[in-house]
């Protein structure tokens, strides 16, 4: 075989490789097909623009308005994303369920767990030390307190034998 007819035998083989790999491609993306967006899964996280109320559960005109909006993009074969950008772009981004998390929104995502980790921080301050008086104030007796004399001490152990005690 000659050095061209193996270049050739090469080319040819490459070719039938890359078609096998163009044809594969297609099934390979069809494989893992985007999920079709339903209805109740949009609902519960847009809003009724009027109700100002979980879509799922808001009945006004307004929010039937919104769910055949939203019935019109699914048969249309958007995805949630898209209907969820088409939603934000027709009512504005009020008919969000959750506020998007970017700009001052952010706060509403890292504050509850900031005073969350300062609360258990503070705890584990303040605990030992409150601890520590506790056991403290328990350890010593109060300054006012005398210690009882002879005499007292007999006759409070002569009314306990009488009272019984």
């Amino acid at each position: 075989m000659t050095r061209a007819a193996r270049q050739i035998a090469a080319l040819a083989l490459l070719t039938a490789l890359m078609a096998g790999l163009q044809a594969l491609a297609p099934a390979a993306a069809s494989a893992t097909p985007t999920p079709r967006a339903s209805l109740t899964d949009i609902e519960s996280d847009v809003m009724c623009t009027s109700c100002r109320e979980p879509l799922e559960v808001a009945q006004s005109p307004q929010a039937d308005s919104e769910r055949a909006y939203i019935r019109m993009l699914i048969a249309q074969g958007e995805t949630k994303q898209q209907i969820i950008n088409n939603l934000v772009a027709q009512y504005g981004p009020s008919v969000l369920g959750k506020p998007p998390a970017h700009g001052f929104n952010l706060t509403v995502y890292i504050l509850p767990p900031a005073i969350l980790i300062l609360g258990v921080a503070i705890l584990f301050v303040t605990l030992p030390r409150w601890r520590r008086r506790t056991r403290a104030a328990v350890a010593q007796p109060p300054p006012d307190l005398k210690p009882l004399d002879p005499g007292e001490a007999r006759r409070l152990d002569d009314d306990l034998a009488r009272f019984g005690g």
